[in-house]
Formats: C-alpha cells, sequence, structure tokens
C-alpha cells in the first residue's frame, strides 16, 4: 500500500507523527494511499457480539498462507457501517499484494485510493473507542470533512479501518498491542 504524509494539510499547528507516551497513541496525522486489494470475511454485527467477526481474523489469515499469498500488511477490521445500538456491517480483513478469486465466504475487493487521517494506539483494544473519538474530534478542529454519510443515525463508511500491527502470539500482552485507525476522508471520494 502505497503511503505518503502530507503535512500540508495538517492546518496550522503542523501536526507531525510523534508518540505522546501519557496517552499511548500517536498525534494524528493525514497520509495518502493507493488502492489495495484484499480478502475478507463480513458479518452484520453487534458491537456486543464483535468477536463473532474478530474470532474470524485467524481463520483468513490461515487460508490467504494456505494459499501462499503474499500479505501487503496487518489484518484489519473495516467498518462498511456504523450504529451502536443496532448492527454494524464490518469486515476481518488481510491487505494482498494481488487479489486471488474469492472462495465460499471469503470475500475480494479494494480499499479505496485516498487521503486518510489516521492514529496509532498503543494498548488494549478496549482503548480504540476513546481513539476514534479523539480523532473525529481532531479532524473537525481541523476543518476536514469525512468519506461517510448518516443515514437513519448509522454511519455509512467509504473507508474506516482498524488495523492490528501486532501478532498476539508473537506478544500476548494486550497492553504493548499496536493497532492503528485509518478513517477515509472526503476529498478524494467519489463526487467529491
Amino acid at each position: 500500500m502505497t503511503e505518503d504524509t502530507c503535512s500540508e494539510d495538517m492546518g496550522n499547528e503542523g501536526v507531525r507523527e510523534e508518540r505522546d507516551r501519557s496517552e499511548h497513541m500517536s498525534l494524528p496525522k493525514i497520509v495518502r494511499r493507493g488502492e489495495q486489494p484484499y480478502v475478507a470475511i463480513g458479518k452484520s454485527v453487534r458491537m456486543d457480539e464483535f468477536p463473532t467477526i474478530a474470532d474470524r481474523l485467524p481463520d483468513l489469515v490461515g487460508w490467504v498462507l494456505g494459499q501462499g499469498l503474499e500479505l501487503a500488511g496487518a489484518p484489519f477490521f473495516r467498518y462498511r457501517t456504523i450504529d451502536m445500538d443496532g448492527e454494524s456491517e464490518v469486515e476481518a480483513g488481510v491487505p494482498l499484494v494481488s487479489a486471488p478469486e474469492p472462495e465460499g465466504e471469503i470475500r475480494v475487493g479494494v480499499l479505496p485510493a485516498g487521503h486518510y487521517a489516521t492514529v496509532t494506539h498503543l494498548g488494549r483494544p478496549e482503548g480504540l473507542l476513546e481513539v476514534a473519538r479523539g480523532l473525529r474530534e481532531w479532524a473537525e478542529h481541523e476543518g476536514l470533512e469525512w468519506d461517510m454519510t448518516v443515514a437513519d443515525g448509522v454511519e455509512h463508511w467509504g473507508c474506516r479501518l482498524e488495523s492490528y500491527r501486532t501478532n498476539p502470539q508473537v506478544e500476548p500482552d494486550p497492553a504493548n498491542w499496536e493497532t492503528e485507525l485509518a478513517f477515509r476522508l472526503a476529498d478524494l471520494a467519489p463526487g467529491g
């Protein structure tokens, strides 16, 4: 995945990636990403049922490796819709160098190119909701708009990702897990 930092889009404060040790997260930044092929297993889940999709990542990674496919990055969750009071459409995915043929419940897709607001969290996944809230507040302060619409209280995202950069088999302590949030901005969205 091509990724370039676009500091000119950051506003007057010149935000740069830096680890804020007191909060265990990087400062937000904007990056430009190219299209990225991926495979995924998708499901409509309530947030309290999230493990039913999260638990599919090891199976998906196993399938990818069993097919001899080359990974292009960390496994992720892609939130197509978010409804905190109902069901959200979520994909457990893995970025690949090239796209294979779909098989059974395994979908093939492409993460869209564009500018993404990103932040990296070091710590337990339970802290991600607060990190996402902080990223959204930062973007609002900077005057940025998301590639997202709201219909009947449900957020529909062009691309909203949580990438899990730490392999839990190598680092079993969730306090040391690194997770990147990347939310696509509206500037390169179709019709934008």
